[in-house]
């Protein structure tokens, strides 16, 4: 039945469902585990967690959660639920609440940034003022500022499950306790929470660094190459030459020249960008080459201004657009390195646009209307948008960056997308639009972003001659379109469950002899099809016709084309797609007709 609540409603139910379910689910873990300290269990995106202090082990070890222990936690879960206990709420001094939480050392630290000020009970940034209060549920008490629901008996004892345990650091800081997160998820009812958990597992169904090895497209090894290094294998480097070769066609197509600059540079190039001042900390440290310090590139934005100013620029060459494939390196914690999606070595598809004030809306219809072609290009079709406007610190004129806004925010309502406003939420340097995209499990995935950028052109002195042969300084656009070829190949090797679109299949068709004797035929056809334009393989193994066609499905391949007696004597072809779909018996010449057709659409088979 459909829900009588407004969406946000739904959200605030949601919100103290999974609040409340998380404190039910830290009253289990202190029964269980009376040593046990407490930090914080705030509700998240589809559920919540909670992060405990077990303390060591003899022997040294940071203790942890078992299976055993999350099946143990849940079944008391049921049992407070299934109490009805009403969450109570009261506001204390904060005298009244070190005494409550003395033996809660990460309870204490939060009531002392409450009582300073301009923080929640979570440690995090607040605007209201301080005001301590907690929770208390059964004879579970807690440092909390709500809200709650009125009792466990609003919990549904059937739809909450806790999914697994991982290790966090307390608030971040890799020099702060190692704690153990619980992570949880709760709905309204069974049959929501069904659904939830079979997203989950088609999810990992999905996961790209499973599909990587299964599928053999790329590997990591943080012990003898690097943690956060990704090693292209043959099929994953040709899917990627595929996607590069064609958005760099469509980029000249667009107007764009390609550059290439080198993965270093010396110090003062990046004194002069600001990264030396602002980004630092994500550096790779310096190289000493004949006594002169080098840094790899984080980012290709320096390199690009350069280029510009390499001469005298009139406002007839204007808008350039620069973009390259140019491979960054960036420094990120081992603990958060995640197959594809988190790395330290990446190609970005960067961009930066300079144009004149006059050229800027245009020019920013312009780019978001290309990256809206490329990423439907590739299958995805489901976009939201957020643009960020000016922050209290920034540089630039206020006029300018009015102009720039206004040019992205209309430039979004022209194009139909949904977006949000992040006011106050643009970088010091510009405003900017990151563009998010769903995929097919309506995960949301940031992948191009436009940014305006004031501080470059005034920190490299970036000018063109105007119609009134004065110097004026130009707007500069940066953009990335797929983000990095890392993190989008990730995202597309989850989107299409690593069945990509036949223009994209490392192998678009597997011919397979049904027997010995028609390895000749297959053979012949495999010329065929490889002079039509396709990439085809020949599975002329000993293993038996259902094994073949088992395998090349498994490796996604989208057509096979089975050989018998009659299709060799008429030389002829049985189809079969791998979604297990018979297309029956064509003429070879027929089938190539159609595949090459599917190729031409970037269908999805």
């Amino acid at each position: 039945m459909a829900s009588q609540h407004k969406p946000e409603e739904e959200n605030e139910f949601l919100h103290k469902l999974r609040h409340s379910t998380a404190h039910v689910m830290a009253q289990a873990v202190v029964e269980r585990f009376p040593e046990a300290r407490v930090a914080i269990g705030p509700p998240i995106k589809d559920g919540f967690y909670y992060d405990f202090d077990l303390g060591r082990a003899a022997d040294g070890s940071l203790k942890t959660f078992s299976p055993e222990d999350l099946e143990a936690i849940e079944k008391r879960m049921r049992q407070i639920v299934a109490g009805k206990h009403p969450f109570v709420r009261s506001e204390i001094a904060a005298s009244e609440a070190k005494k409550l939480f003395a033996d809660e050392p990460y309870k204490l630290e939060l009531i002392e940034g409450l009582e300073r000020g301009g923080v929640d009970e979570y440690g995090e940034p607040a605007d209201a003022p301080p005001v301590i209060s907690t929770y208390q549920h059964d004879h579970f008490v807690d440092l909390c500022r709500g809200p709650h629901l009125d009792s466990t008996g609003q919990i549904p004892a059937d739809a909450f499950k806790l999914l697994s345990v991982a290790g966090a650091y307390w608030r971040g800081d890799e020099h702060n306790p190692m704690l153990q997160r619980i992570y949880g998820t709760v709905w309204p009812n069974k049959q929501q929470l069904q659904a939830y958990l079979d997203k989950i597992e088609e999810a990992k169904r999905r996961d790209h660094r499973r599909l990587g090895k299964d599928l053999d497209l790329f590997s990591t090894n943080a012990d003898e190459v690097g943690g956060g290094l990704v090693l292209w294998h043959p099929k994953g480097g040709l899917i990627r030459h595929l996607a590069e070769e064609f958005c760099k066609n469509e980029h000249l197509a667009g107007g764009y020249d390609l550059v290439y600059t080198p993965h270093i540079g010396r110090a003062d190039l990046w004194r002069t960008s600001g990264h030396l001042d602002f980004y630092a900390e994500n550096m790779y440290s310096p190289i000493d080459i004949e006594g002169q310090e080098f840094y790899l590139k984080p980012m290709n934005c320096p390199f690009h201004m350069h280029i510009y100013k390499s001469r005298t620029r009139s406002y007839r060459e204007l808008p350039l657009r620069f973009a390259e494939w140019g491979t960054v390196y960036r420094f990120e914690r081992s603990g958060v390195l995640h197959g594809l999606t988190r790395v330290r070595g990446f190609t970005q598809d960067d961009a930066h646009l300079f144009c004149r004030p006059d050229q800027m809306p245009a020019e920013i219809d312009r780019v978001l209307n290309f990256c809206l072609h490329i990423l439907r290009s590739f299958g995805f079709t489901d976009f939201n948008a957020y643009l960020s406007t000016m922050p209290e610190k920034r540089v630039g004129e206020d006029e300018h960056w009015v102009a720039a806004q206004d040019a992205l925010q209309a430039a979004l309502e022209r194009a139909h997308i949904s977006f949000q406003v992040d006011v106050g939420g643009g970088a010091f340097y510009g405003p900017k639009i990151d563009l998010k995209v769903y995929d097919a499990l309506e995960r949301e995935w940031q992948l191009s972003t436009i940014q305006f950028d004031f501080n470059l052109p005034e920190r490299f002195d970036l000018t063109y001659v105007g119609e009134d042969g004065q110097e004026h300084r130009p707007y500069v656009i940066h953009r990335a379109l797929l983000g990095s070829m890392e993190r989008f190949f990730g995202v597309l090797i989850e989107h299409f469950g690593g069945a990509f679109p036949v223009w994209l299949s490392p192998t678009q068709v597997m011919v397979i002899p049904i027997a010995d004797r028609h390895n000749a035929a297959a053979h012949g056809v495999a010329e065929q099809v490889r002079a039509g334009g396709l990439r085809v393989a020949v599975d002329d193994s000993s293993d038996r016709m259902n094994a073949k066609i088992r395998n090349a499905q498994l490796q996604k391949i989208p057509y096979m084309l089975v050989i018998g007696d009659r299709e060799a004597e008429a030389g002829t072809v049985n189809v079969r797609l791998r979604t297990g779909e018979q297309r029956g018996t064509v003429p070879v010449t027929d089938f190539i007709a159609d595949a090459r057709a599917a190729v031409a659409q970037k269908a999805l088979i």
